[in-house]
């Protein structure tokens, strides 16, 4: 897609919404997101990432799941000078999260638990549970913010084998703003501070919507470990432009 006709279609999209929306906290959503990006000529490029989300909202609980997936393979010249196709890039992730409501609602207890699979990173896996406290600071006609802070443990192992399994702090946080009837702006922020390895991430997001279903999703998003192979660089970025559909 035309950079230019992108940029315009996200920010007319934005600003198409003449009052502004209010935060509807709905029963169950379920949500998914498609994007592909195809290059050709001097390299030739296929990237798709795809996610599903969803969101649970009891008398009690309030529970979040996610799962997203990345694949990129590309034509690159072997040592003979013979075109091929290989992998640069497979990762899997799904996170789960659980806040059970005390008597004020925005006060709560947490669960969480998650899985990373990435083929091409230090790790052959990366996987962590958590349990502690979370709290809704804020929540009003446009704008929420949450964060969660307790103890875990993760379970790692590296490319090699290595089991590198320690006990954990994790922090969280999710920042939501409604822009318009039409878009919204999401962020979000995690690390998990360890003795053997501190994994952080983080997500600047902007949706806006086509219609009633679909919507337009622009996301940057960073993954960063301190303990990583000598060849392996600490941080990975990811731009993406996602395709979203609300199934809820």
């Amino acid at each position: 897609m035309n950079k230019t006709v992108l940029a315009a279609t996200v920010i007319g999209a934005l600003f198409s919404g003449t009052a502004m929306a209010q935060i509807k906290q709905k029963p169950f959503t379920l949500e998914g997101g498609l994007g592909f990006i195809f290059t050709t000529g001097n390299t030739d490029t296929t990237s798709v990432n795809a996610s599903l989300e969803s969101h649970h909202e009891f008398d009690r609980w309030s529970n979040d799941y996610s799962v997203s997936g990345l694949y990129k393979q590309e034509s690159v010249e072997n040592d003979e000078g013979v075109e091929e196709d290989r992998t640069s890039a497979q990762k899997f992730d799904a996170q789960a999260q659980a806040n059970y409501k005390l008597q004020n609602p925005d006060k709560r207890l947490f669960g969480f638990a998650s899985y990373e699979d990435d083929r091409f990173s230090s790790y052959n896996y990366q996987s962590t549970i958590a349990a502690g406290w979370n709290q809704k600071l804020w929540q009003n006609d446009t704008t929420s913010l949450e964060y969660s802070i307790g103890p875990g443990y993760a379970f790692n192992e590296t490319q090699d084998g290595e089991s590198q399994n320690s006990f954990i702090v994790r922090a969280s946080t999710g920042f939501q703003w409604l822009i318009s009837d039409t878009s919204k702006f999401t962020q979000t922020l995690s690390t998990e501070v360890g003795s053997d390895n501190t994994k952080s991430s983080a997500e600047t997001a902007l949706t806006a919507s086509i219609n009633g279903s679909l919507s337009l999703k622009v996301s940057v998003s960073f993954d960063h470990n301190t303990n990583v192979e000598p060849d392996k660089d600490k941080l990975d970025t990811e731009t993406a432009v996602t395709l979203v559909y609300n199934f809820l």
